[in-house]
């Protein structure tokens, strides 16, 4: 069984995301939130639902795996 770690999952969405260079904003509007929620998927305070999941993998180009963090 895959431990399911908010904190890493944050850390790796923030990766994705700069490594794309698009700001919290500019990803909130691909994936329909608003950009505080994007804030809390990055502290890890907030888990995004799955149909944002898969609108990450999807705009990230990777695996819901990849923005889940539980790949390496």
């Amino acid at each position: 069984m895959i431990d399911f770690n908010a904190v890493k999952m944050g850390k790796r969405i923030k990766e994705l995301r700069t490594e794309g260079e698009l700001s919290q904003k500019d990803l909130a509007e691909r994936v329909g939130v608003a950009q505080n929620t994007i804030a809390q998927y990055e502290k890890g305070t907030a888990k995004p639902s799955l149909d944002v999941l898969v609108k990450l993998a999807v705009t990230f180009n990777t695996t819901t795996d990849d923005v889940l963090g539980i790949i390496d």
